[in-house]
């Protein structure tokens, strides 16, 4: 075959090229020829296919970033926000902290073992990019039916990748979700999150700065998985059947990983490196166009430098290769040889395959001959945005309409059943697959609101981290679907006692070309941000996944937000279950007959209907200020945010937690059932001791926020005076029983998450 080198692509103006089966539009095409001023390469035409897919060029998503992102006030403690790998926020003790999730959704429907394990080692990658060491992992799952067959194929294999990944690194995997609901069948979400720690002063940027710089592979070697990944799997929707073209899915090594890790860490301590971005979707191409665009430089690479699995690889398949486990640094001429030394002690590969220029273009040589010569600046910055054309859906009317079905009588039964749907039960078949306390300083960990991990052993400093979304609320109303998943993961922090400070969001939605998707998507966007505003709380960056439907069958909406708060003192963090009797149970916030889009609704009648709850923000954020001001006062026992499946939920979790039940009477006012499943936001049950339930309720006095006393902790029984009595023993057979059931036993030793950390 005939190599396409820059030379033949201006002598053969008119060779027909496949840039529509790469996935770019013709005008997309035509832009392209109207950069370079004649026809692409092969190997730049699959560049810029890749670069400027959905997945990379964020061409769908950018004017929604900047006109609502961009109202938002990015705070004291944001040290580096939106644009480059990760965020990073200030938190004290000279320290910061980088956090970030994504998606890696489309793979791990095609491959569920491998998509799942290399998301995870993508966002990990992602977080040491930045100059900070991993500590944490969390994971977002969503997934169809529960009792449908796929869903049996893809879920172990996505857990099991996830944990295998992550295990293997060392990480903790100390929180996230598992939600079930037809609408992800065929279009599993995995969504990721990773959080790192550094010194203040060894944030690393990924700018490619100073002629005559070195650009160094380090790493794995270079093969042929993953190509296509993001121009194909993550910018197209599935087929019926599944997806139409399915490329190599990447294949991670996670030890390879840990070594890379170590060596980089080594790199940023002793100062070695100029600039850095590691390889993940679009692989070299990405790499090389962003570091270049970002510094303003020229680059040439050398491609026949790029260490090779496969000695057959053509220029646009090592560019385009998706291979884990590659960074790419920028170093100075005299730090080569310290940079090389280290990467041979860990074991890494290390390879100069470039350097820096003057000027602006990026020039990829192989074996002399000149594969691509193109502004980096075209590929990184300057790829096509759409507005698309928005729609709000004809049945959006009719969905808020629905009436919900009649209210049944709440009883034993009812409980019983709600404890044991797929959404409600008990994830411990889930997350006995992670390693929550490996690295000792985990605090909290699954089932708790949210995770906590010490960053400090001198001064207990540390954090909390919870993630949520709702794909019902926002197929009912996505501007408050979009707020209700901020308020919830807001509110999960503040029950550990930490003051939320900063979020990351995932955006899963189906195909940008639908304009019903453009305009849930527009406003959940509009939504997020003015929540964003109103909580006084900036967003440090996050991920877009768009095409994710099946046909013409889109996913629901589905933000999910991650939340990261600040703890002084993590041994003061409040837990979610009461070890004690006589403890006073108090229910913060006020109950309203919301069920729209309920999990009552879901689980017993298959219902998407109504509104969802009304959204107070004002009221979240007093809350909030309760939740800490009385977990850093030592008022507190127990606290649990009350959303999914309502104060029903909250009860039994609570006193599953250590085994101790409660005794609760309502005052008459409301409805039982709607006491116990109704899902108003804003709203959380405390365990407050008898010598303290003067001084906190004084407290939400002060702050004007509603409490509701309604009864003791104690007994073996969530015991509803006068309406039902439920046994704990019954509760925990009916809670835990269901994944076991659908998915299997799990062989093994169990681990529950820590009661306290070790200090």
């Amino acid at each position: 075959m005939t190599l396409d080198t820059v030379d033949r692509a201006t002598q053969t103006p008119d060779e027909e090229q496949p840039f529509l089966e790469l996935g770019l539009k013709d005008d997309e095409y035509a832009k392209v020829r109207a950069i370079l001023g004649r026809r692409p390469t092969q190997t730049e035409l699959a560049m810029y296919s890749i670069m400027w897919s959905e997945h990379c060029s964020y061409k769908s998503s950018k004017v929604y970033f900047s006109r609502e992102f961009g109202r938002i006030p990015k705070g004291d403690s944001m040290l580096v926000g939106m644009g480059e790998n990760a965020g990073v926020v200030g938190v004290g003790e000279g320290l910061a902290v980088t956090f970030k999730v994504e998606s890696h959704n489309h793979p791990s429907y095609v491959e569920p073992y491998q998509g799942a394990a290399t998301g995870i080692g993508g966002i990990v990658r992602d977080i040491l990019t930045m100059g900070a060491r991993p500590i944490l992992v969390m994971d977002p799952l969503r997934f169809g039916d529960a009792d449908h067959p796929d869903t049996k194929r893809v879920l172990p294999g996505i857990v099991a990748g996830i944990g295998g990944y992550g295990n293997c690194l060392g990480l903790p995997n100390i929180g996230g979700e598992v939600v079930f609901d037809p609408s992800y069948q065929g279009n599993p979400l995995v969504n990721a999150l990773c959080l790192g720690v550094m010194p203040v002063d060894r944030i690393q940027l990924s700018a490619a700065r100073g002629v005559g710089n070195i650009v160094v592979l380090l790493g794995a070697k270079t093969g042929r998985d993953g190509i296509g990944g993001v121009s194909v799997l993550a910018s197209a929707t599935f087929d019926d059947d599944g997806p139409a073209r399915r490329p190599s899915v990447q294949v991670g090594d996670p030890f390879m990983e840990k070594l890379l890790i170590e060596a980089c860490l080594e790199m940023y301590d002793a100062e070695l490196v100029q600039g850095i971005q590691d390889l993940g979707g679009a692989g070299l191409t990405c790499a090389l166009t962003e570091t270049s665009a970002a510094g303003k430089s020229g680059m040439h690479a050398y491609l026949e430098r790029v260490p090779l699995r496969e000695a057959s690889m053509e220029p646009h398949e090592i560019l385009a290769s998706e291979s884990q486990e590659r960074m790419l640094a920028i170093v100075t001429p005299d730090d080569l040889p310290s940079v090389l030394a280290i990467a041979e002690k860990w074991g890494v590969l290390g390879t100069a395959i470039g350097e820096v220029t003057d000027g602006d273009r990026l020039i990829v040589t192989w074996h002399d001959e000149v594969v691509v010569d193109v502004p980096p600046g075209s590929l990184a910055d300057d790829g096509p945005i759409y507005e698309r054309p928005t729609a709000r859906p004809a049945d959006q009317d009719a969905l808020a309409a629905t009436p919900l079905p009649d209210y049944p009588t709440a009883t034993k039964e009812l409980l019983l059943r709600m404890v044991a749907s797929p959404n409600l039960c008990s994830r411990r078949w889930v997350v006995e697959q992670y390693d929550r306390v490996v690295m000792g300083d985990t605090v909290l960990a699954w089932p708790e609101d949210a995770g906590v991990v010490r960053l400090s052993e001198e001064t207990n400093l540390g954090i909390a981290l919870a993630t949520d979304g709702n794909g019902r609320y926002t197929r009912l109303d996505p501007y408050a679907g979009a707020q209700l998943a901020l308020a919830e993961a807001y509110r999960n922090v503040a029950t550990t006692g930490a003051v939320p400070i900063a979020i990351t969001d995932c955006l899963n939605f189906g195909s940008p070309e639908d304009p019903g998707v453009m305009w849930q998507f527009a406003e959940a966007t509009r939504g997020l941000a003015d929540a964003c505003i109103e909580l006084g709380i900036p967003v440090t960056g996050g991920n877009v996944s768009f095409y994710n439907q099946t046909g013409t069958t889109a996913i629901n909406p589905t933000p999910v937000v991650g939340v990261l708060g600040l703890l002084d003192d993590v041994t003061r963090r409040t837990p979610m279950g009461w070890r004690e009797e006589g403890l006073t149970l108090l229910v913060l916030g006020e109950t309203f007959d919301e069920l729209g889009g309920s999990e009552w609704a879901w689980a017993e009648h298959r219902h998407l209907g109504g509104r969802p709850p009304a959204v107070d923000l004002a009221r979240e954020k007093v809350l909030g200020e309760v939740l800490v001001t009385g977990s850093r006062d030592g008022l507190l026992a127990a606290a649990h945010d009350l959303s999914d499946g309502g104060l029903a939920q909250a009860l039994v979790e609570s006193s599953l937690r250590h085994g101790v039940g409660a005794q609760v009477e309502f005052d008459g006012g409301i409805d039982a059932f709607v006491q116990l499943f109704s899902e108003s936001a804003g709203r959380c049950l405390v365990a407050v001791p008898a010598a303290y339930e003067l001084a906190f309720t004084q407290l939400c006095g002060a702050r004007g926020l509603p409490w509701t006393r309604l009864g003791l902790t104690g007994g073996d029984s969530v015991d509803i005076d006068g309406v039902f009595t439920a046994p704990l023993a019954e509760l925990r057979a009916a809670y835990e029983g269901t994944l076991p059931a659908l998915f299997g036993p799990l062989a093994g030793a169990t681990r529950d998450a820590p009661a306290a950390p070790a200090l």
